[in-house]
């Protein structure tokens, strides 16, 4: 690769961009609505599924720039909507787990979408859960419906309700709003008050390809997956609808994306595509070609500055990620370039697990540092043993009727070697390891040697040995779960690694 190129994507990037437009004139900035559903992947009609039933998204799609290759750094909530808000890696902002078990941020200080809107003069609101910690973090203007819903107990009229009365509370001060909504988050429900009317049935699906796995059962959870996907279709469209009815449509921005893919095996808390390739759409003002779809390598923390820039306010220094307004334009640029991180650390203590993948173009490479053998991710999924198992993991007799292909990854996915390599390109679902392949030594190496600057470039804990040991430790030590009882409770690491990051940053 050309060094010169090499250093444009690698090296952590210095804003440059000014303040622009006049910020005390709200008309000229637009509103912004983000509309998150839960653990959903790329099962909608725009993406070419056959069996979603989503008219509402295909048609944001057909008025907004559809992005193909958009992913999430971390495929749990916690985390990824963390990164989507401070607009840094988890390593960087230190949400490396799950909040319900006590994951936070580094520091409660840490600069956001939330803070700098409000500082800018945006009304800011979020209407369902937000669920990264310190809440605090986030001193949004107004919240509803704070809870996860996952029961459905909530009715979603009040969700379309609540975002209303938060837009017609702005009386012409720009807003940002976050909608959150529960599905499709497990337990995969069939129908929630009489949603959707003619739910899909398990001979009407397919299990998402990258799960190489099939059985009756299997499929019925399939179907109600798809009448989870239904609903979130339905209510989106009913908020654009409560948009456009209420004038409010033709100065919002608005962005569709999802935390993470869906929770089948190789699915949510891994580092495998079908966990963190997501849909993300965008409709709005900057939108020059309405129906085109961009094949650009994009992530989660590219949300930040990009609300920032539509907003017209200056860009924090040293972001990971950049606007993608150039994208959105009528003459997009030809040399975008980028890459992809992600990684995952299990989210909780019976699951850690420590792992890293890191894409360059068609290349994808998984790094698996030494530590404790079979991965637990894999085992919540594949062992009615484990202390937390999934309704949509492998009974024995389907991961018998695997084929040998497959069967050789999920083996792999339990025991990884410390690099797997993947051609994303000719390979999407992932099955074919090339790390042992001599005629793509090459490949292994550069995306090695990618992968070690990332890592030196945003100072990941995990690139030091000593971290790794002490956090397996740690979370060794709270199997018991103890920290949910202990009052004030903060995992050891939070001080720790960023002690260690402030130390490397001052050198």
């Amino acid at each position: 690769m050309d060094r010169s190129h090499f250093h444009t994507i690698f090296l952590v990037q210095t804003a440059r961009f000014a303040k622009v437009g006049n910020v005390n004139n709200p008309a000229s900035r637009p509103n912004i609505l983000f509309l998150v559903p839960e653990d959903m992947g790329l099962q909608l009609g725009c993406y070419g599924d056959p069996h979603a039933r989503t008219p509402n998204i295909d048609e944001l799609a057909r008025h907004g720039v559809r992005f193909s290759q958009a992913t999430t750094p971390y495929s749990i909530c916690s985390p990824s909507r963390a990164c989507a808000l401070t607009g840094l890696y988890p390593h960087q902002n230190g949400h490396i787990g799950l909040a319900t078990h006590c994951f936070e941020l580094y520091r409660p200080d840490t600069p956001n979408i939330i803070t700098h809107l409000r500082a800018g003069g945006y009304r800011t609101g979020i209407v369902g859960k937000l669920h990264v910690n310190p809440e605090s973090a986030f001193p949004f203007d107004y919240h509803a419906i704070p809870g996860a819903n996952f029961d459905r107990k909530t009715p979603m009229e009040a969700y379309v309700d609540s975002a209303r009365k938060f837009w017609s509370e702005a009386k012409g001060q720009p807003w940002f709003l976050s909608v959150n909504f529960p599905d499709a988050h497990l337990p995969f429900v069939r129908t929630v008050d009489g949603r959707p009317a003619h739910p899909q049935t398990a001979e009407e699906v397919k299990l998402p390809s990258w799960v190489g796995a099939d059985s009756p059962r299997l499929r019925e959870e399939t179907a109600n997956y798809y009448n989870c996907i239904a609903r979130v279709d339905a209510w989106i469209g009913h908020i654009l609808a409560a948009l456009k009815n209420d004038g409010q449509a033709e100065n919002t921005m608005v962005i569709f994306m999802c935390d993470h893919g869906p929770q089948f095996p190789r699915g949510k808390g891994t580092v495998y595509q079908g966990a963190i390739q997501v849909p993300l759409i965008m409709r709005g003002p900057g939108v020059a070609t309405p129906g085109s779809v961009r094949h650009e390598l994009v992530s989660n923390v590219d949300l930040l500055p990009t609300v920032l820039q539509a907003a017209r306010l200056s860009l924090p220094e040293r972001l990971p990620g950049r606007p993608l307004q150039p994208l959105l334009a009528a003459a997009p640029p030809t040399d975008w370039g980028g890459f992809q991180f992600a990684m995952t650390t299990g989210s909780f203590p019976q699951n850690c697990f420590i792992q890293e993948s890191f894409r360059l173009d068609r290349w994808k490479l998984i790094w698996t540092p030494p530590q404790p053998r079979p991965n637990n991710i894999a085992a919540s999924y594949l062992d009615p043993k484990h202390f937390v198992t999934v309704p949509t993991g492998l009974d024995a007799g389907e991961r018998a009727a695997l084929s040998p292909m497959v069967a050789a990854a999920y083996l792999q996915w339990e025991y990884p070697p410390e690099y797997l390599l993947y051609d994303l390109a000719d390979d999407p679902d992932e099955w074919h390891d090339l790390a042992q392949d001599p005629q793509h030594a090459g490949d292994l190496k550069r995306l090695v040697a990618a992968h070690h600057e990332f890592q030196h470039n945003t100072l990941d804990p995990f690139s030091d040995p000593a971290n790794l040991k002490a956090f397996i430790r740690e979370q060794a030590d709270y199997f018991d779960w103890r920290y949910k009882t202990t009052p004030n409770f903060q995992w050891a690491h939070v001080a720790a690694f960023r002690q260690w990051r402030e130390t490397r940053k001052r050198t």
